[in-house]
């Protein structure tokens, strides 16, 4: 009968033949995680080493080398004549847990053993799924993207001998090339008139606004947004304590007189926008009232914070510059992603603001970011002095754009009687308008049935709106097809 230290060793040592550790490694890891959760007890007597080779089936050799490790790592001691023990590693001393709560050791705690803070603000709100289509709220074609150009580009920026030192270094910073090529870049693109030192290199639009937040904002201090806006960016400012209040949408974009009507100078702290597209609706600022909100900014000293999400995808040959392009007081921070139209990995974000603010967020920059990416940075700017961006996001925009006419076109075909849309200038997603006799959820959870995702974050159903913001641009026309005939047999179903 087998003695109950081989019973429990049994039950300890699991060992995997196809992994790359080799065996007698994974056994001395596990032994010793034994050891030191107070299941192997100071003083328990090991088996022999023929006799542990036929509990683990492996060849004595290889035990007389787990035991040989332990014994080197000071967790047991063999004793002549009489056996391998377990010793004790500075601990008064283990407890005895019993034989009833002893539990596989190759697995993890699964609770901590101490209180902390949790936060139902940041809980994730996006869904996943394995289905084969989905919607999301637009965003690029992975597939449009020249990977192999990108690749190659990043593969030269490694192996140049001048990127070499900065390899051993922190780049908080970031790239003074990258920043040099991209302010040119923005200066041209977006009208601003802004040097390096005015930019701010993020990994992505949330991680500048989270920075923004840190600088500007107090608990209680009154953010406005618009009255359906980002949910992503009010989780941010919502966890700095920040009262958010909402603006109406109109199809001029934010009511301005809104502000004026129902604010006094002072009370506001920061008031956060997407101009060109509104998100979701995709309505864009009108001129007037760019400048009425410029005007009030300087007059009420509230801060604007503008992000330009989808500022590459524009489809009109005319097209509003940013407000930052316009403002003599430095009163709008600029934030937006460069690379949009690339893939995911090859994105980056960016904020432009007036020097005094850029140092304070160069400082928690170098916090939450010290190291930077220099390699892609440096790439990155070399593919704007060479032309190659430009390039690449004029071939997209041209697919990008029969994406949206074959989009509005096969809903007007098939779904016309139930939903109404305003064709976007620009941007990868529709605002589409549903009889209110549908209910979306409903239709989101039949779809999913067929085959189709439709996340709750693109639903937008209440008393006063009955919505949906649908991305056409990661789908070519047969999967348009093929996506609208799922929404069109599950409407009423």
């Amino acid at each position: 009968m087998s003695s109950p230290v081989e019973i429990l060793l049994q039950s300890i040592v699991k060992l995997d033949r196809k992994l790359l550790v080799p065996m007698y490694l994974q056994a001395v890891q596990q032994l010793v995680n034994a050891i030191q959760r107070g299941y192997l007890l100071v003083g328990t007597r090991l088996p022999g080493t023929r006799v542990f080779s036929d509990l683990l089936g492996v060849h004595r050799k290889t035990v007389v080398a787990i035991y040989a490790e332990l014994e080197a790592q000071g967790w047991v001691e063999v004793r002549p004549n009489k056996g391998t023990f377990v010793i004790e590693q500075g601990q008064d001393s283990f407890v005895d847990r019993g034989q009833a709560q002893l539990t596989a050791l190759a697995k993890y705690p699964k609770e901590t053993g101490y209180s902390f803070r949790k936060s139902n603000i940041l809980d994730n709100p996006f869904e996943y799924t394995n289905c084969s289509y989905s919607f999301n709220d637009g965003v690029p074609d992975i597939r449009l993207t020249q990977l192999q150009q990108l690749s190659s580009a990043y593969s030269a920026s490694l192996k140049r001998k001048s990127n070499r030192k900065r390899l051993s270094a922190y780049h908080q910073e970031g790239s003074e090339y990258f920043k040099e090529q991209l302010s040119n870049y923005l200066n041209l693109s977006r009208g601003l008139h802004i040097e390096k030192e005015n930019l701010l290199i993020t990994r992505s639009a949330e991680m500048s606004l989270y920075i923004i937040s840190q600088i500007l904002l107090n608990p209680g201090d009154i953010v406005l947004v618009g009255q359906l806006s980002m949910f992503t960016v009010n989780m941010v400012f919502q966890k700095m304590g920040a009262t958010i209040r909402t603006i109406p949408i109109d199809e001029e974009g934010i009511d301005v007189d809104y502000i004026r009507a129902h604010f006094s100078p002072g009370d506001i702290r920061l008031i956060y926008i997407t101009p060109h597209h509104h998100y979701p609706t995709t309505v864009t600022l009108s001129a007037q009232r760019r400048i009425a909100l410029l005007q009030l900014a300087r007059a009420y000293g509230f801060v604007i914070v503008e992000d330009d999400f989808d500022y590459d995808f524009q489809y009109e040959k005319a097209h509003m510059m940013p407000l930052a392009s316009a403002d003599q007081d430095g009163m709008v921070i600029y934030v937006g992603s460069f690379g949009k139209s690339l893939a995911p990995a090859f994105r980056t974000g960016f904020v432009v603001a007036p020097h005094t603010i850029m140092v304070e967020m160069q400082k928690y920059l170098g916090i939450i970011d010290r190291q930077g990416d220099v390699v892609m940075e440096y790439a990155l700017g070399e593919m704007i002095e060479e032309g190659e961006i430009h390039r690449h996001l004029k071939k997209s925009l041209k697919v990008y754009r029969e994406r949206r006419d074959y989009f509005c076109k096969v809903l007007v075909e098939n779904l016309n009687e139930v939903v109404t849309f305003q064709v976007p200038s620009g941007g990868l997603a529709l605002w589409t308008n549903w009889s209110r006799d549908i209910s979306l959820y409903k239709l989101a959870s039949n779809c999913a049935k067929d085959d189709l995702l439709i996340p709750k974050t693109l639903l937008y159903q209440n008393q006063h709106v009955s919505a949906m913001r649908l991305g056409f641009g990661h789908l070519n026309e047969q999967e348009m097809d093929i996506v609208v005939q799922i929404l069109k047999k599950n409407i009423y179903a």
